[in-house]
């Protein structure tokens, strides 16, 4: 809905997961007769969900922890992983520094220069375990870098930044060509983060196999209060998922999944995020709460060390659970951070769908609508 805020300058009405709720219709399914399975190009994983490619999250024991529990983890290839033989002693010195220097010292730490033996070390210690290997480049290092990622067998290659397009416009000749180089690779990529329509269809015109839609809605980013960039997710994934359609049927049938990153903290949110038409998640900061996650109770992202502009911070989230009960249960606690697929189990169950396709049909209301 537009809205004139003043004359000459309309604004659109969006919402957020917190202003929109699910309705149960009128069957109800025992939990256990309900699937979350999810599956992009051959690979198949039992909950929909994706790691957020940051150190604080994702390393290559918990990839393959995250794997053998039926998610997906992406590891972020410009992180610490990359640049250290042994990261353990950066992460130990980003948890315990004080506030106040922890910005300038985690652009220090970062400041190392990215090593393409590591690349292709860590992503083996993954393949080598039997789960499928995902890691993720930002658009600016993708063309420098994707080769060696490629020759080390990664099998999902995800690009993430605050925001991707399929047409960097730049007064040289080193922007990525995202249509050319998705072409020329063998295996499937996942782009983001995009929130409109327009963003998401020139993605998928360019080939992603997968978008992410989502920026500045991370626990630990602050986009919005430095660059002043948001869009409520509960809106910008519904836009996308209408896209998607238009795409769907543009191209004779070719299915791009969609995937919500951002603003997915709680068991709830994953439910909303396909209510209005997700295939999947992408989460940090639930995960970062694990007790094997290698940020030790904190969280941050590439955002927060950014050289020139950091739109991050480091935030202690403190440590809930195993990666297990995080993800799969039992939950010890009331507040949806635990056993999060159990609970999208059951709100699939309460709402009488069976599967992560169907219940995208749900319905769902806005509060005080």
């Amino acid at each position: 809905m537009d809205i004139e805020i003043a004359p000459g300058k309309r604004a659109r009405q969006a919402y957020s997961f917190d202003d929109i709720a699910i309705v149960p219709s009128r069957r109800t399914r025992n939990p256990e007769d309900v699937s979350t399975a999810w599956q992009i190009d051959a690979y198949k994983f039992d909950i929909p969900m994706m790691a957020a490619p940051m150190d604080s999250v994702v390393s290559p024991e918990t990839a393959i922890e995250i794997g053998r529990l039926g998610g997906l983890g992406v590891l972020n290839l410009e992180g610490l992983w990359t640049r250290y033989d042994d990261p353990r002693i950066p992460l130990g010195e980003i948890a315990s520094m004080p506030d106040k220097h922890a910005t300038r010292r985690m652009q220090e730490i970062y400041s190392a220069p990215i090593r393409p033996e590591l690349i292709k070390e860590r992503i083996k210690t993954i393949r080598d375990s039997g789960v499928t290997v995902a890691a993720s480049l930002s658009p600016q290092r993708t063309a420098e870098l994707h080769k060696a990622v490629i020759d080390a067998g990664v099998d999902i290659f995800v690009i993430r930044g605050t925001t991707v397009s399929a047409e960097h416009v730049g007064n040289d000749d080193s922007a990525l060509n995202l249509k050319k180089f998705i072409y020329e690779l063998d295996v499937p990529v996942i782009v983001g983060g995009v929130a409109t329509a327009t963003g998401a269809l020139h993605l998928m015109r360019a080939g992603a196999a997968g978008v992410l839609v989502g920026f500045g809605g991370g626990a630990a980013h602050t986009t919005r209060k430095v660059l002043g960039i948001e869009v409520p997710m509960a809106s910008a994934v519904a836009e996308v998922a209408a896209a998607r359609r238009e795409y769907l049927d543009e191209s004779g049938g070719r299915y791009v999944h969609v995937i919500a990153d951002g603003s997915v903290g709680r068991s709830g949110d994953i439910a909303k995020a396909i209510a209005v038409g997700a295939d999947a998640v992408m989460m940090g900061s639930p995960l970062a709460k694990a007790t094997q996650a290698p940020g030790l109770g904190w969280h941050w992202g590439s955002e927060a060390h950014h050289q020139e502009l950091p739109r991050g911070e480091r935030v202690n989230v403190g440590t809930v659970g195993t990666l297990e009960e995080i993800l799969n249960g039992p939950s010890h606690t009331s507040d949806g951070s635990m056993n999060l697929f159990g609970a999208l189990r059951r709100a699939m169950a309460t709402s009488g769908y069976s599967d992560v396709k169907s219940f995208q049909r749900v319905e769902v209301i806005i509060h005080g609508a």
